[in-house]
Protein backbone atom coordinates (compact mmCIF):
# COMPACT_ATOMS: atom_id res chain seq x y z
CA UNK A 1 0.00 0.00 0.00
CA UNK A 2 1.26 3.46 -0.90
CA UNK A 3 1.86 5.54 2.19
CA UNK A 4 0.75 9.18 2.05
CA UNK A 5 3.20 11.90 2.98
CA UNK A 6 2.58 13.99 6.07
CA UNK A 7 0.12 16.78 5.31
CA UNK A 8 -0.90 18.81 8.36
CA UNK A 9 -4.61 18.99 9.13
CA UNK A 10 -4.41 21.67 11.84
CA UNK A 11 -2.28 24.68 12.67
CA UNK A 12 -1.99 27.34 15.32
CA UNK A 13 -0.18 30.62 15.88
CA UNK A 14 2.05 31.25 18.85
CA UNK A 15 4.58 33.89 19.71
CA UNK A 16 7.11 34.66 22.39
CA UNK A 17 9.70 37.04 23.77
CA UNK A 18 12.92 36.09 25.51
CA UNK A 19 15.63 38.16 27.20
CA UNK A 20 19.02 36.93 28.37
CA UNK A 21 22.68 37.99 28.34
CA UNK A 22 23.34 35.23 25.78
CA UNK A 23 21.62 35.35 22.39
CA UNK A 24 20.91 31.60 22.20
CA UNK A 25 19.40 31.55 25.67
CA UNK A 26 17.20 34.52 24.80
CA UNK A 27 15.89 32.44 21.88
CA UNK A 28 15.25 29.50 24.25
CA UNK A 29 13.31 31.81 26.56
CA UNK A 30 11.24 33.07 23.60
CA UNK A 31 10.42 29.44 22.77
CA UNK A 32 9.36 28.90 26.39
CA UNK A 33 7.20 32.01 26.29
CA UNK A 34 5.56 30.64 23.13
CA UNK A 35 5.05 27.20 24.74
CA UNK A 36 7.09 25.25 22.18
CA UNK A 37 10.46 24.87 23.91
CA UNK A 38 10.13 21.08 24.31
CA UNK A 39 9.75 20.44 20.59
CA UNK A 40 12.32 19.46 17.98
CA UNK A 41 11.32 22.19 15.56
CA UNK A 42 11.56 21.53 11.85
CA UNK A 43 11.32 24.71 9.79
CA UNK A 44 9.25 24.44 6.63
CA UNK A 45 8.45 26.94 3.93
CA UNK A 46 5.38 28.86 2.98
CA UNK A 47 2.43 26.63 2.04
CA UNK A 48 -0.73 26.47 4.16
CA UNK A 49 -2.13 23.01 3.33
CA UNK A 50 -5.56 22.42 1.78
CA UNK A 51 -8.28 21.57 4.34
CA UNK A 52 -6.03 22.66 7.22
CA UNK A 53 -7.96 24.16 10.15
CA UNK A 54 -6.70 26.85 12.51
CA UNK A 55 -7.05 25.96 16.19
CA UNK A 56 -6.34 27.91 19.38
CA UNK A 57 -2.83 28.10 20.79
CA UNK A 58 -4.05 26.42 24.00
CA UNK A 59 -5.51 23.46 22.10
CA UNK A 60 -2.42 23.13 19.92
CA UNK A 61 0.13 23.29 22.73
CA UNK A 62 -1.85 20.76 24.78
CA UNK A 63 -1.32 18.18 22.02
CA UNK A 64 2.45 18.57 21.74
CA UNK A 65 4.72 15.92 23.23
CA UNK A 66 8.24 16.62 24.52
CA UNK A 67 10.86 15.72 21.91
CA UNK A 68 8.31 15.45 19.12
CA UNK A 69 9.33 16.52 15.62
CA UNK A 70 7.18 19.60 15.14
CA UNK A 71 6.86 21.32 11.79
CA UNK A 72 6.56 25.09 11.81
CA UNK A 73 7.06 28.32 9.94
CA UNK A 74 8.97 30.75 12.16
CA UNK A 75 9.86 34.42 11.96
CA UNK A 76 12.64 35.35 14.40
CA UNK A 77 14.48 38.53 15.26
CA UNK A 78 16.86 39.68 17.99
CA UNK A 79 18.63 42.78 19.26
CA UNK A 80 21.03 43.66 22.04
CA UNK A 81 20.48 47.40 21.66
CA UNK A 82 18.76 49.29 24.46
CA UNK A 83 15.48 50.84 23.33
CA UNK A 84 15.50 49.29 19.85
CA UNK A 85 12.06 48.17 18.69
CA UNK A 86 12.39 44.56 17.48
CA UNK A 87 9.71 42.34 16.00
CA UNK A 88 8.71 39.38 13.93
CA UNK A 89 5.47 38.05 12.44
CA UNK A 90 4.14 35.17 10.43
CA UNK A 91 1.19 35.97 8.20
CA UNK A 92 -1.29 33.70 6.44
CA UNK A 93 -3.61 34.08 3.50
CA UNK A 94 -6.49 31.63 3.30
CA UNK A 95 -8.13 30.71 -0.02
CA UNK A 96 -11.93 30.70 -0.23
CA UNK A 97 -11.77 27.17 -1.69
CA UNK A 98 -10.53 24.92 1.14
CA UNK A 99 -9.28 22.38 -1.40
CA UNK A 100 -6.67 24.94 -2.51
CA UNK A 101 -3.52 25.76 -0.61
CA UNK A 102 -2.80 29.11 1.01
CA UNK A 103 0.40 30.93 1.83
CA UNK A 104 2.39 31.70 4.95
CA UNK A 105 5.00 34.44 5.13
CA UNK A 106 7.70 35.31 7.64
CA UNK A 107 8.70 38.89 8.34
CA UNK A 108 11.07 40.48 10.83
CA UNK A 109 11.91 44.14 11.24
CA UNK A 110 13.30 46.82 13.50
CA UNK A 111 11.43 50.02 14.32
CA UNK A 112 7.95 48.80 13.34
CA UNK A 113 4.99 48.34 15.69
CA UNK A 114 2.74 45.25 15.86
CA UNK A 115 0.21 46.62 13.37
CA UNK A 116 2.89 47.47 10.82
CA UNK A 117 4.68 44.12 11.14
CA UNK A 118 1.42 42.13 11.15
CA UNK A 119 0.00 43.96 8.12
CA UNK A 120 3.26 43.50 6.22
CA UNK A 121 3.30 39.73 6.93
CA UNK A 122 -0.35 39.42 5.84
CA UNK A 123 0.37 41.47 2.73
CA UNK A 124 3.26 39.18 1.78
CA UNK A 125 1.13 36.05 2.17
CA UNK A 126 -1.90 37.57 0.44
CA UNK A 127 0.15 38.83 -2.49
CA UNK A 128 1.77 35.41 -2.98
CA UNK A 129 -1.65 33.75 -2.93
CA UNK A 130 -3.20 36.38 -5.21
CA UNK A 131 -0.50 35.91 -7.85
CA UNK A 132 -0.95 32.13 -7.69
CA UNK A 133 -4.70 32.48 -8.14
CA UNK A 134 -4.32 34.94 -11.02
CA UNK A 135 -6.04 37.85 -9.24
CA UNK A 136 -5.45 41.06 -11.17
CA UNK A 137 -4.14 43.86 -8.95
CA UNK A 138 -1.77 46.80 -9.01
CA UNK A 139 1.28 45.96 -6.87
CA UNK A 140 1.94 49.70 -6.41
CA UNK A 141 -1.32 50.22 -4.47
CA UNK A 142 -1.09 50.16 -0.68
CA UNK A 143 -1.98 47.01 1.22
CA UNK A 144 -5.46 48.16 2.32
CA UNK A 145 -6.48 48.80 -1.31
CA UNK A 146 -5.01 45.49 -2.49
CA UNK A 147 -6.65 43.64 0.40
CA UNK A 148 -10.06 44.91 -0.75
CA UNK A 149 -9.32 43.65 -4.27
CA UNK A 150 -8.20 40.26 -2.91
CA UNK A 151 -11.32 39.87 -0.79
CA UNK A 152 -13.67 41.14 -3.51
CA UNK A 153 -12.25 38.57 -5.94
CA UNK A 154 -13.96 35.86 -3.89
CA UNK A 155 -10.83 33.73 -4.13
CA UNK A 156 -9.13 34.85 -0.90
CA UNK A 157 -11.38 34.63 2.12
CA UNK A 158 -9.15 35.98 4.88
CA UNK A 159 -5.68 36.72 6.16
CA UNK A 160 -4.21 36.72 9.65
CA UNK A 161 -0.93 37.29 11.44
CA UNK A 162 0.75 36.82 14.80
CA UNK A 163 3.00 39.84 15.32
CA UNK A 164 5.40 39.94 18.24
CA UNK A 165 7.11 43.25 19.02
CA UNK A 166 9.04 44.51 22.03
CA UNK A 167 11.85 46.88 22.97
CA UNK A 168 15.47 45.90 23.57
CA UNK A 169 16.92 46.14 27.07
CA UNK A 170 20.44 47.30 27.99
CA UNK A 171 22.86 44.42 28.61
CA UNK A 172 20.52 41.70 27.33
CA UNK A 173 19.67 40.03 24.07
CA UNK A 174 15.97 40.37 23.27
CA UNK A 175 14.48 37.80 20.88
CA UNK A 176 11.01 37.81 19.32
CA UNK A 177 9.46 34.82 17.59
CA UNK A 178 6.21 34.38 15.71
CA UNK A 179 5.34 30.84 14.72
CA UNK A 180 2.75 28.89 12.76
CA UNK A 181 2.85 25.35 14.17
CA UNK A 182 1.49 22.37 12.22
CA UNK A 183 -0.24 19.31 13.69
CA UNK A 184 -1.33 16.06 12.02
Amino acid sequence: MLQRPFVPSRAFFTRGIGRHKNKLQSFELALRDAGIEKQNLVYVSSIYPPYCKMISVQEGISELLPGELTFCVMARNATNEKGRLVGSAVGMAFPADESQYGYISEHHAFGADETEIGDFAEDLASTMLATTLGIDFDPEKDYDERRQIYMMSGQIVDSASAPCVTTGVAGLWTTTISVAVFLP
